[in-house]
């Protein structure tokens, strides 16, 4: 008997080098962790040994080397047995069995005339819980001959009857599916195939599969064990697998090879086209549950002018008004009102709502739960906490009554209890608004007023959120001063700022205003342009707010200081007539000391909603996913950059469907807890009109905004303008470190500017991405041409950039910070109270009544707090930037080890973050919170942690 130890351990006997980069893993294949040999003569020969993966195979490809490894061991009968494996580029990867009796004489024993091989899927029930009905007729069909088949397609060896595709195997079946009874809860269920090996068939490299059953299953991998001449070949599936009739053609899945166009062995280039043709689809017809299609479709389906002109929404993309990234298509019928709107679903559908099968959660993660959770706030909550509400005193009499969220709850009648126990399950309840029965809507406590209650409401803590806070990427260097407006006077007159010298100068340390500016000392928070021109239309609505710019200065401890706030209002005769605004400055007593307070709550309405609105939505979830139909479109599966960027686009499709029927839409909990209101979704398309690509990469973006210069002495080759601004710091870090794994990945493929240019596949993709995909932006001048490796360096360094690191800094502290509605409010609800009003004498004699006033009411506070706790929990099944959910998601050791080089760097970022964490000189990464910048640390544990970088937008 050949013994093997378990490979996480080291082995005196399987001394694998690096050489024999085909070599992966052993399976043992009985009880004792031991490998059984059989022949057909009954001697035993290696069943399961050395497991070589096709994808290391070189025959298809010239270069690689040559390598040999042999280990031996002694069998009960005495015989010396010996495992040789050869890899090499023109002597294909081979396994063979030596056996050599007492005489001293070896045979050797090839591949049988059946290759076996392993399946593991996950049936439809698993995920549905309590599918019998599917389970059962799946049965049903196996008794009656109607099947799972699988069929090998050879890499090497082409059919001329068949366009020179690769030969086909002949059909094997799954065993034993009646039997294989899958648990009704989550698992696996694994089967055996046994396939006929036939010579003319070779290296396989690809399988067709059909599923004859009632019901769709996902597939997770094909193994195949001992293929004559090359060991074990490895299939990466991750896909559902509908009833065949459902297709147009039959499912194709390739071994886990990585190719360039150009290098696909011919008899796998034809399938390998016409499978990303069945992903594009023809652009006709309304799609169903079981596609695959990935197409494109303007922001058409907000609105819902069917059901009055109160949800009438403009169309979002396709035009010069409404420039807007585009969305998955789904090819629903339109509207009786406007034929340009895309009709709705029912609210009670809205995770019906079509992405294409394989970007929908398929996989058991807390999103789905999450979604779900989602949808119950919309259609059972709101509406019953509304009546609770209504009936009673809706407003916090002060900050001890919001303090009362975390600390007992809010107590609900029985009445409202038993409605929503009734229509949200109990484990929801349990995780998602920690309800004992007795009391409802308790949250856990933010950490921004975890440690200290009061430190929120400082100066310091107000400025240095704009560092280290959930949007830390609006504040700029001012470079003129009074603050001027790029609005055109010609439309809106002048709005050069009215805040002037004397309300400033005093508090710049001994400095005047110019030599501040020269000295790089005076920033600006300026949501002044942005808002200007929807400011009259919203605050025609409920909503009373102003725009607003905060002057900050950099004191010589590296802290800011705010030093002056204007609000401004649109000039009453008529936006040609400029703007009226009024200066605000710090003050801590008195009435003056209340109206600062107020000042400063509405610049945080403004950052909050452009935060939730252009920041998060528009800048990570609608910007990366036109990315991800191009890639689904344009390159195939075994292309090297579709297995760089799959795992950043994990579920990004469907959230952002999802988002489409219960967040975004007219009357969607952004409409409903964000000051925009209806006009928030419009905000987004004027702020897109700004967006550039190349400006999303991190080092580009701080120069843009003045609080960085290009120095080559630098670490990153950026010198920020100031030292202590925590979400630079460690972007920097997590930017470059990207950046160094994405040009170590891609130069394993692409050795040559030429070999970019010639990549048909990713010009097709690259040219797909600006015409179609950002459509509204394909004639500007700044994309990268992708004619140059560094091109597509630059290029795959910012989608990453967007989808891990830029969208982890922005969402995840939604609840840390924005879970306590005074230091974040997201609504405002009248202005400034004037003189010898009673408003005015309230602010004088309860300031703390007189804000909460201003600010979201009860009911939207806790509908807030429950979308942002929502937004800003890790699924327990998150993959974090440095891993991936695959193991074999490659099999080329050198792209292998480049990404256990990235991990390792970001564990070394992990470090230094907590390192500089605890640096009592850094004082804007913990502030007077007591709250340590952990926004970029890269892992994480699952649930509510304020740290944690997720490959994707998955949340």
């Amino acid at each position: 008997m050949l013994h093997c130890r378990n490979l996480n351990t080291p082995s005196p006997l399987l001394k694998f080098g690096a050489g024999v980069n085909s070599l992966t893993s052993l399976v043992f294949k009985n009880s004792h962790n031991s490998l059984g040999f059989y022949s057909e003569n009954h001697d035993r020969v290696l069943k399961s040994s050395c497991l070589i993966d096709l994808t290391r195979s070189q025959p298809l490809v010239g270069g690689g080397h040559c390598d040999r490894r042999e280990e031996s061991s002694i069998s009960s009968s005495g015989e010396k047995m010996s495992v040789r494996c050869n890899t090499g580029s023109h002597s294909h990867n081979r396994i063979s069995i030596e056996k050599e009796d007492g005489s001293g004489k070896t045979t050797t024993t090839k591949g049988s005339g059946k290759i076996k091989g392993n399946v593991v899927l996950m049936k439809k029930n698993v995920l549905d819980f309590n599918d019998f009905n599917a389970s059962f007729l799946d049965r049903v069909h196996e008794l009656f001959g109607q099947r799972v088949s699988l069929q090998l397609v050879s890499a090497v060896n082409g059919d001329p009857g068949n366009g020179m595709r690769g030969k086909l195997g002949k059909e094997a079946y799954l065993e034993d599916w009646i039997t294989t009874i899958s648990p009704l809860t989550a698992g696996d269920s694994a089967f055996d195939v046994n396939f006929d090996w036939d010579e003319k068939i070779g290296v396989p490299g690809a399988f067709i599969i059909q599923n004859y059953h009632h019901s769709e299953f996902y597939l997770k991998t094909l193994t195949l064990d001992n293929v004559p001449g090359h060991g074990r070949i490895h299939f990466v599936c991750n896909s559902w697998v509908y009833p065949s009739d459902k297709y147009h053609s039959p499912r194709i899945f390739f071994a886990n090879k990585t190719y360039l166009p150009s290098e696909t062995p011919l008899s796998l280039r034809k399938y390998r086209e016409e499978e990303l043709a069945n992903l594009r689809g023809n652009g006709t017809g309304e799609r169903q549950e079981w596609d695959r299609i990935y197409d494109y479709d303007y922001y058409n389906d907000l609105g819902n002018p069917d059901k009055g002109a109160k949800y009438a929404r403009p169309v979002l993309g396709g035009s010069p008004q409404y420039p807007y990234p585009r969305r998955g298509r789904t090819g629903r019928k339109r509207t009786d009102t406007d034929r340009n709107t895309e009709t709705r679903l029912n609210l009670a559908l809205s995770l019906n709502i079509y992405a294409p099968r394989d970007e929908r959660f398929g996989h058991l993660k807390l999103a789905d739960f999450l979604a779900y959770a989602l949808k119950s706030i919309g259609q059972f909550l709101k509406p019953e906490i509304e009546d609770l509400f209504n009936s009673t005193p809706n407003e916090f009499d002060s900050i001890d009554d919001v303090f009362k969220l975390y600390e007992g709850g809010v107590d609900v009648p029985e009445g409202l209890l038993k409605s929503v126990r009734d229509n949200i399950p109990a484990e929801m309840l349990k995780e998602i608004f920690r309800t004992d029965g007795e009391r409802f809507l308790k949250f856990p406590v933010p950490q921004v007023i975890k440690e200290n209650k009061t430190a929120w409401d400082t100066d310091e803590e107000f400025a240095r959120e704009m560092l280290a806070g959930i949007n830390p990427v609006m504040i700029h260097r001012l470079q003129e001063f009074p603050p001027r407006s790029k609005l055109d006077p010609k439309v809106y007159g002048d709005h050069t700022s009215k805040i002037t010298k004397n309300y400033i100068e005093h508090n710049l340390d001994g400095l005047s205003v110019d030599e501040a500016i020269r000295n790089n000392k005076v920033f600006i928070l300026d949501h002044h342009d942005m808002l200007i021109p929807f400011l009259r239309r919203i605050n025609a609505t409920n909503t009373k707010i102003y725009a607003t710019r905060t002057i900050i200065f950099l004191q010589k401890d590296g802290t800011l200081k705010p030093l002056a706030i204007e609000l401004s209002l649109p000039h009453p005769g008529g936006d040609h007539f400029g703007c009226i605004s009024k200066v605000y400055t710090p003050a801590d007593k008195g009435v003056d000391g209340s109206l600062w307070q107020l000042a400063k709550a509405y610049v945080n309405v403004n950052d909050s909603g452009y935060h939730q609105l252009i920041s998060h939505w528009l800048k990570t979830h609608a910007a990366i996913e036109p990315f991800v139909i191009a890639t689904n479109r344009q390159l195939s599966v075994v292309h090297p950059i579709n297995k760089l960027l799959h795992p950043h686009f994990r579920d990004t499709m469907n959230l952002n469907a999802v988002a489409r029927q219960i967040l975004i839409n007219a009357g969607g909990a952004l409409e409903a807890t964000v000051f925009p209101g209806r006009y928030c979704m419009e905000m987004t398309s004027a702020s897109y009109k700004e967006w550039t690509f190349p400006g999303q990469a991190l080092p580009v973006d701080l120069i843009k905004r003045g609080v960085a210069v290009e120095d080559e002495n630098s670490p990153h080759g950026l010198r920020l303008l100031i030292d202590d601004y925590p979400f630079a710091v460690d972007g920097l870090e997590i930017w470059s470190a990207i950046k160094t794994w994405v040009k170590d990945y891609c130069s394993l493929y692409y050795k040559t500017d030429k070999m970019v240019q010639e990549d048909y596949e990713l010009q097709s993709w690259w040219k797909e991405l600006r015409e179609e995909g950002h459509g509204d932006k394909k004639d500007e001048p700044w994309w990268p041409e992708m004619q140059t490796r560094e091109d597509l360096i630059e290029t795959c360094t910012i989608i990453i950039w967007i989808a891990s690191a830029l969208h982890a800094a922005i969402n995840f502290g939604q609840y840390p910070y924005g879970g306590f509605p005074p230091n974040r409010p997201s609504m405002s609800r009248r202005f400034i109270p004037e003189e010898d009003t009673p408003e005015y004498n309230e602010l004088k004699t309860d300031p703390e009544k007189a804000l909460l006033k201003t600010i979201t009411g009860q009911l939207l506070s806790v509908l807030g707090i429950s979308l942002v706790e929502i937004l800003s929990r890790h699924s327990s099944d998150e993959v974090y930037l440095g891993e991936r959910d695959t193991p074999e998601w490659t099999t080329d050791k050198e792209a292998e080890k480049a990404f256990e080089k990235f991990g390792n760097k970001l564990r070394e970022i992990e470090l230094k973050i907590e390192k500089m964490n605890k640096d009592q000189k850094l004082k804007n990464r913990v502030g007077p919170v007591k709250m340590p910048y952990t926004l970029l640390y890269p892992s994480s544990e699952g649930g509510l942690t304020g740290k944690g970088i997720p490959n994707s937008v998955s949340i």
